[in-house]
């Protein structure tokens, strides 16, 4: 089922008012992202709710298609409203103006991540709904969440599960954000890495900075360094080795902050170190501390370690053609012609909150032909590849939410 002839020019200016919505952290206008989405919403004719999370009071917003078998369990569609800060000097248009150049590239902070499918999402709808009057069998959800990009989604998504309004929802099968693609393909991520961030606290004798000081707090730092770094070494070069691998595939270390000293001429007591790390599904993890402990022992003695997140879900949505909601999906791309690159997502996204109790989730950004530029710097979208987003969803929502099983 193809979108066929919709306004194109109108989904358009829809990206395009939603990117000039100033979401942005550290203080994003979520209330200007709520009274857009609600104002979209009845423009649409859909049931909407805002629901309160967190001591902050965050705003959700949840927009509903009621299905004809409401106690069938329900699709839900989710996106962020948030976005990443910018630095302006590096942009060649306004981030929040929206401009649309000669090549019909649409620039703004959050064209990929990822207002674009929140707006794909409900020009779908549209398209389904108000256009063709189409109805479905499932129930159909639509959710803007706030805080995702900030604090790993710990005080929004996360605080969402924890509510009567989402345990009410009856989900049974979720789509979330992906990544775009430079070839032509589509990214299509089942699972996702698990981020850790360790503290690591290096403690060694104090004193001038003139002396040959023993035992000093800047050689263990040095060795625990050379360790983590070696490993990260490896690991891009299993990585940059082997063409069937992706990011997703391998475990990424980084030194992130490097804490210590008090002046000049005065050795210090202690020096910290801190590392992101993720970890993808295959790796154990048991083992994976282990590795960090004894990383830590051979930098010599008062080296300890902390967490500072240590997510330890590694739940997957099964790709295989048994699992009915994969089949589905899987099938409107296949339908279309287009390639699938099947990945384990390198960062981290709401879905994983999904997953880890149980529900099957998909990362899907319908973007291929395209440079990946989430929280980069000139972040764009291609008009044309926005559009056929919105054509992609117009034949997903009916195969998701028609399915029988």
């Amino acid at each position: 089922m193809h979108c066929g002839e919709f306004d194109k020019d109108l989904a358009v200016q829809k990206f395009q008012e939603y990117l000039k919505i100033k979401s942005v952290h550290p203080d994003p206008d979520y209330a200007s992202a709520v009274t857009f989405l609600e104002r979209y919403a009845k423009e649409l004719r859909l049931d909407v709710k805002r629901i309160e999370v967190g001591a902050n009071r965050r705003e959700i917003i949840v927009m509903t298609i009621p299905g004809k078998d409401p106690s069938l369990p329900s699709i839900l569609l989710n996106s962020h409203t948030d976005v990443v800060p910018v630095f302006l000097e590096h942009w060649k248009y306004d981030p929040w103006a929206a401009v649309k150049d000669d090549k019909r590239d649409i620039y703004g902070r959050g064209a990929q991540d990822m207002k674009c499918v929140g707006i794909q999402y409900l020009e779908a709808i549209r398209v389904l709904k108000v256009i063709r009057k189409e109805s479905f069998q499932r129930t159909i959800h639509i959710s803007f969440v706030p805080d995702e990009e900030i604090n790993g989604g710990q005080l929004g998504m996360k605080l969402f599960l924890d509510t009567a309004e989402f345990k009410a929802l009856n989900i049974g099968f979720a789509l979330d954000e992906g990544l775009a693609n430079p070839d032509n393909k589509y990214s299509v991520f089942y699972g996702e890495r698990s981020p850790w961030w360790v503290r690591v606290k290096c403690h060694g004798n104090p004193g001038h900075g003139s002396r040959f000081i023993s035992n000093t707090a800047a050689e263990k730092v040095q060795k625990v360094i050379n360790s983590f770094l070696s490993f990260r070494s490896s690991e891009e070069s299993r990585l940059n080795g082997d063409s069937c691998m992706f990011l997703g595939d391998v475990t990424s270390v980084n030194l992130t902050m490097l804490e210590g000293g008090v002046q000049p001429n005065v050795v210090p007591e202690e020096f910290i170190a801190t590392f992101d790390i993720r970890i993808p599904p295959s790796v154990d993890l048991n083992a994976f501390e282990d590795k960090i402990t004894s990383w830590c022992k051979e930098a010599g003695d008062d080296v300890t370690f902390e967490f500072l997140s240590k997510n330890k879900n590694q739940k997957t949505t099964s790709t295989k053609e048994d699992n009915p909601w994969w089949a589905a999906f899987a099938g409107v791309l296949q339908r279309r012609g287009v390639g699938i690159v099947k990945e384990i997502f390198p960062a981290a996204t709401d879905g994983r909150f999904l997953r880890e109790i149980g529900y099957p989730v998909i990362g899907f950004s319908p973007m291929r032909n395209t440079p990946i530029l989430l929280h980069d710097n000139n972040e764009f979208l291609n008009e044309e590849i926005f559009l056929e987003g919105i054509e992609v969803y117009c034949e997903l929502l009916p195969a998701l939410a028609n399915l029988k099983m």
